[in-house]
């Protein structure tokens, strides 16, 4: 602190007080270097209320109580000490993290972006403005404003992993893949592998999945989601019993794990095990209703369960949502043709044979 500041609370103190300013203000700075937050926290808002002009104390105080966790607080005293100095870069740049630790994206958005007009060239201002739009699925903009960055910082791995994700949400499997995968090497990142992983089983490419399950398996095994991707994997290459015990963690783990009901209880089915496969498909369905391939797994178990009605209204909804998807039109027309539906299961197979010309062709 300056010693003007000193100077200036020492001289507004009251007769008789007990500890001066001065005292105060090194106790705060004290209290909070060695991680008492708590008697930081009061110390400076005492001082914040003898003289509540004084920037410095205002700023630390904001600093203590973000690291608390108490951002609207922070908040307060930050846009108080920018009332007093409003080009304070130091305070704007406070503020903006303060709304970001506080996952209000829109609010550290709208303060991180004059930020980074005044410095394009901020890597830790870009990265953060980027994080606020992926957010809030403003993904075009969080791309637009992430690609120049990460060509201009090719070993910021934080950019890169931030744009490669981004890219990913965004429906560029192949171009955010790239960068994921960069991350995953350079830094040994399990959360890369992960998602490189993941991104790399909705392809289809589940070989080349299968190498970075295994590296973020090894990397941490407790990480959500690496189980659930390494029992994925094993099930599309063969290893039932290796898939089916991945899936079985990955449960004990998060029993509201969507993918790990889906696969495991797809898993049981072909086992005959109906019972099994009926709760776990039942659960996923329950955790997202909108899921078609929940939905299609439970209409196969309900089929064979000789629930046909119940199965048929599955596989309707199925294939009214997603008209371009073979299976579901192959297993309604074995169905109407079982119900003795034989002209709808005749429109069935002509959409099959279309979509089977269609498929052929690409």
């Amino acid at each position: 602190m300056r010693a003007g500041v000193i100077a200036l609370l020492w001289v507004g103190i009251a007769f008789g007080q007990a500890k001066s300013p001065e005292e105060l203000f090194h106790e705060a700075v004290a209290a909070q270097q060695r991680g008492d937050m708590g008697a930081a926290i009061r110390d400076y808002q005492e001082l914040v209320r003898l003289h509540p002009e004084v920037i410095e104390v205002r700023a630390n105080l904001g600093a203590a109580l973000a690291h608390e966790g108490r951002f609207d607080e922070a908040i307060e005293q930050y846009q108080a000490a920018l009332v007093l100095s409003p080009a304070n870069a130091g305070l704007q740049v406070n503020l903006a993290l303060a709304y970001y630790k506080k996952q209000n994206w829109a609010a550290a958005a709208r303060r991180f972006e004059p930020l980074h007009q005044k410095q394009p060239g901020d890597a830790r201002v870009t990265t953060l403005l980027g994080e606020c739009y992926s957010r809030l699925g403003r993904d075009t903009e969080a791309i637009a404003l992430l690609t120049p960055a990460v060509a201009a910082h090719p070993s910021d791995l934080g950019l890169a992993w931030l744009l490669g994700s981004t890219l990913i949400h965004a429906g560029r499997p192949r171009d955010g893949l790239v960068l994921v995968e960069k991350v995953a090497e350079s830094a040994g990142s399990a959360e890369a592998h992960l998602l490189a992983g993941q991104t790399l089983v909705a392809m289809n490419e589940f070989e080349k999945a299968r190498t970075h399950s295994d590296a973020a398996l090894r990397l941490n095994p407790n990480l959500p989601g690496v189980q659930t991707l390494q029992g994925q994997v094993l099930q599309y290459l063969g290893d039932r019993a290796g898939a089916t015990a991945a899936l079985k963690t990955a449960l004990e783990q998060n029993p509201d794990d969507f993918d790990a009901n889906v696969t495991l209880g797809a898993i049981r089915n072909s086992e005959r095990d109906l019972a099994g496969a009926r709760k776990l498909l039942d659960h996923a369905v329950q955790l997202r209703p909108d899921s078609a391939l929940a939905r299609f797994e439970l209409a196969r178990v309900k089929r064979s369960q000789g629930q046909l009605e119940e199965a048929l209204k599955d596989f309707e909804k199925v294939a009214h949502d997603h008209p371009d998807w073979q299976q579901p039109h192959i297993d309604l027309s074995a169905l109407y043709y079982k119900l003795n539906r034989p002209a709808d299961g005749e429109r069935e197979r002509a959409i099959v044979d279309k979509l089977s010309v269609r498929n052929q062709s690409h």
